[in-house]
């Protein structure tokens, strides 16, 4: 029997969810289930018997799981990672086509296939998180996070709601938002300009699952840089407008593929995945691709 790791964060999701329920389905699945909590410190401590990793939660539980695993050694650091998306948005799940019943996700391993998952470097940031599995940037998508906080939305406890609610607050901010100038070197190349918004993903989705990237992967080596000008303020809330709708219709914005990005944005506001910072005005910051750094399940 093989045995399985499993890191669950018990706050993200629901009864279908619980402790209980996801050990009864993987042990149900012929696994040996080694079970452990977010809210227990002792998650960290990852044994090397182990045959595979499940992370039973949202995208902050993967990051931080991810975080560890980034600075063990061999072999865990190489330790395969599964993923049961029980969290609002689950875009690092969507941009690994992992999606559906929680069962059908466990049947799968039976016949597993992996992918090597690569993680954007973050340097020149002091004392702030130092990689990004989703994405990195700055603009429309920082200041949603900012007004979600504000206006008290973040703590909607439906998860359909609160990516509705994510949803209507972009589309009415993308209306009076201002381009910022960005000063942007992408491989040694200047597309510097003033932009509603600057990305650097690593995934296919961000935020309220928008979905920005959809020629990218998060292990084909490179980044997607999403860049939205002024002249697309209004393509891009069509495009919001119809996620608002159940319609959603996939709009082309200023795609450049990427490793190494240098960029300065006149603003102070950004984000590092979920996560929102604010820096001093044109802080320099630099991102690159380091490749093939975790391998998971899909």
């Amino acid at each position: 029997m093989k045995t399985i790791n499993l890191i669950h964060n018990p706050g993200a999701g629901d009864e279908a969810h619980s402790k209980e329920v996801l050990v009864k389905l993987i042990e149900a699945a012929g696994y040996v289930c080694r079970y452990s909590s977010t809210d227990n410190g002792n998650w960290r401590n990852i044994p090397n018997e182990t045959d595979f990793i499940v992370i039973a939660g949202g995208d902050g539980t993967v990051k931080e799981v991810a975080a560890v695993l980034l600075r063990k050694t061999h072999p865990v650091k190489r330790l395969p990672v599964a993923i049961l998306p029980c969290g609002t948005a689950n875009n690092i799940a969507e941009s690994l086509n992992i999606k559906g019943e929680l069962i059908d996700i466990i049947r799968s391993w039976g016949m597993p296939q992996t992918t090597a998952i690569d993680v954007g470097e973050i340097f020149d940031i002091e004392q702030q998180p130092d990689f990004f599995i989703e994405s990195f940037g700055y603009g429309l998508f920082p200041y949603l996070m900012m007004e979600m906080k504000k206006q008290g939305k973040n703590d909607i406890p439906d998860k359909e709601q609160k990516m509705k609610a994510a949803l209507q607050l972009m589309h009415d901010i993308t209306h009076t938002y201002k381009p910022h100038y960005c000063e942007l070197i992408i491989d040694g190349e200047d597309h510097s300009g003033e932009y509603l918004m600057a990305e650097v993903m690593n995934t296919r989705f961000i935020g309220p699952n928008l979905f920005l990237s959809p020629y990218g992967h998060p292990g084909d080596g490179t980044f997607e840089v999403v860049l939205i000008p002024g002249k697309d303020q209004a393509k891009f809330a069509a495009y919001i407008d119809s996620k608002l709708n159940d319609a959603e219709v996939v709009f082309k914005f200023i795609t450049i593929k990427a490793e190494d990005v240098h960029i300065k944005w006149k603003g102070r506001h950004m984000h590092v995945d979920d996560e929102q910072l604010t820096l001093k005005e044109n802080t320099p910051v630099h991102v690159r691709i380091k490749k093939n750094a975790l391998v998971f399940l899909i």
